[in-house]
């Protein structure tokens, strides 16, 4: 039995606690439902030969007893579909579509939601539009919940954070700002194509496929300075790094990266290089993969405990 070690949680205040703006409201009952959590985990240790882990901070999250046992490989990515497109061409409405040509600032999650810093992206957008009086932003998610807290009772968090600063935008910058939704696969890779800055945040979680996804097709990205992006992006190396809770630092270093070309065009390739390097599916992560299964097939069976 091999394991899929994807998160193993606890009630610190390093996961659930991160975040001021959402304090917890029960120590003893956010202990006992994170230990529901990870009841699967805990039946599984006893009898499990081996385990598979994205990356090194989820691993990490694994107690010590069964740590050894992991082996960090992430899931992979298609790097020679998600390349750099000069004639990319992101259809937004019926009567927009940006391309190479156009200024435009990218944001992604499977749902808008704090989890994955949305909030903070939509405290950057007022500085931000007004800095860059000709930029589009493109924001692709879901209005569900994935991770964290539901929204309140008849709300979603992605409309709460458009409240909260739509009146410091004018109408005419507000018309620059699409939330496209959920899309299909091949618009979510013409916006990265697209794309002049990527912006990623994300609590300390699981790593999005999309940070990966977006360093493979050549993005200039700024990323959180939380872990896991640590594990795939050196500040000023393949990206630019920014503290979650600054969203004017935010808005300030995606102004001086779409200043800076000849940096984007560097960070971009770095970052590619990075992502085949490391994160490509065909040529690294599968061939491990699959190896890591030979090996898993070849250990000694655990006996099962009576107890």
């Amino acid at each position: 039995m091999g394991l899929y070690c994807e998160f193993f949680h606890h009630a610190d205040d390093n996961q659930i606690g991160f975040d001021p703006e959402f304090p917890r409201k029960n120590n003893a009952k956010d202990a006992l439902r994170l230990r529901v959590r990870n009841l699967n985990n805990h039946l599984h240790f006893r009898i499990a030969e081996a385990g598979i882990s994205p990356t090194h901070f989820q691993a990490d999250t694994f107690p010590a007893a069964f740590r050894d046992q992991i082996t960090v490989m992430h899931d992979g990515v298609d790097t020679g579909l998600l390349v750099k497109n000069a004639d990319a061409v992101l259809k937004v409405s019926d009567t927009l579509s940006l391309t190479r040509n156009d200024e435009v600032i990218t944001f992604i999650n499977r749902n808008l939601e704090p989890y994955r810093g949305y909030h903070q992206f939509m405290r950057a957008l007022p500085k931000l539009l007004k800095l860059r009086p000709d930029a589009h932003v493109v924001l692709l998610g879901g209005n569900e919940v994935s991770y964290g807290e539901k929204a309140p009772e008849g709300k979603t968090w992605k409309q709460i954070y458009i409240d909260e600063v739509k009146d410091q935008i004018s109408e005419q910058d507000w018309a620059r700002v699409h939330f496209m939704g959920r899309v299909p696969y091949e618009s979510f890779l013409a916006m990265l194509q697209v794309s002049r800055v990527h912006v990623y945040l994300t609590y300390p979680f699981v790593l999005s496929w999309s940070l990966l996804e977006a360093m493979s097709a050549e993005c200039a990205i700024v990323a959180s300075d939380t872990a896991p992006v640590k594990e795939a992006i050196i500040d000023g190396e393949n990206g630019v790094l920014v503290d979650f809770f600054d969203p004017l630092a935010l808005a300030a270093k995606v102004d001086h990266l779409l200043n800076d070309p000849q940096r984007r065009e560097r960070l971009g390739r770095t970052a590619r290089e990075t992502s085949v390097k490391n994160y490509d599916l065909r040529s690294h992560c599968l061939p491990q993969t699959m190896a890591w299964v030979d090996r898993l097939s070849q250990l000694p069976v655990k006996a099962f405990s009576k107890t």
